[in-house]
């Protein structure tokens, strides 16, 4: 049995996110059926994002995942579609805490420079630009619980930046749909405290 901390996590580190339209047909699902896609002219808002978690989090790890933007009758979130960790315990706490789908993956990170999650995708960064204080962060995510809505709540700071990314994804991977798309534009998230889910 994996041995994983208890909610909330306090975590630290630094992201970044990509951010496309992609037309509905190619879009992920909602990871719960409860909630429905946020649409623009047909298109869904996508994110896909490399998080790398630091000390003083409880776990140190990597990250890949994408999320679609939903909502809740007119509530919005943010549905987790996909997500890689290289860390049983974050796979796991993950799972068990949140429903977040979480799985096993090989990364290579060099930070602020490269990100690679072996046979999925990877980003290349150039310079970024940043605001210089940190903002405050807050957002619910709603997950598929055996068939029940669970939404749970996340908190924070982030100092935000806009810069160049070089997005790549596999054709034939899990995140195909956004092979081969250019994101509308790539943040960075460095620094970031964000506390996930409540006592």
């Amino acid at each position: 049995m994996t041995i994983y901390p208890a909610e909330p996590w306090d975590l630290h580190g630094h992201a970044y996110i990509g951010m496309w339209l992609v037309p509905r047909s190619s879009a992920p699902a909602p990871h719960s059926p409860a909630t429905r896609t946020v649409t623009i002219f047909g298109r869904a808002i996508v994110a896909a994002a490399f998080f790398v978690y630091e000390e003083p989090s409880p776990l140190t790890y990597d990250e890949i995942m994408t999320t679609v933007l939903v909502r809740q009758g007119w509530r919005p979130r943010v549905s987790i579609t996909h997500i890689w960790v290289n860390s049983p315990a974050s796979r796991d706490g993950g799972r068990d805490l949140w429903a977040i789908p979480k799985d096993l993956a090989d990364f290579e990170v060099a930070p602020h420079s490269s990100y690679a999650a072996q046979g999925i995708g990877s980003l290349t960064i150039g310079r970024v630009r940043r605001l210089p204080w940190a903002i405050p962060s807050g957002f619910r995510i709603a997950q598929d619980r055996d068939g029940s809505l669970l939404v749970s709540r996340v908190t924070g700071r982030i100092r935000l930046g806009a810069g160049h990314g070089r997005w790549s994804f596999a054709a034939d991977g899990p995140l195909g749909f956004l092979a081969g798309r250019k994101p509308l534009l790539t943040l960075a998230a460095k620094p970031f405290r964000l506390i996930f889910g409540q006592r």
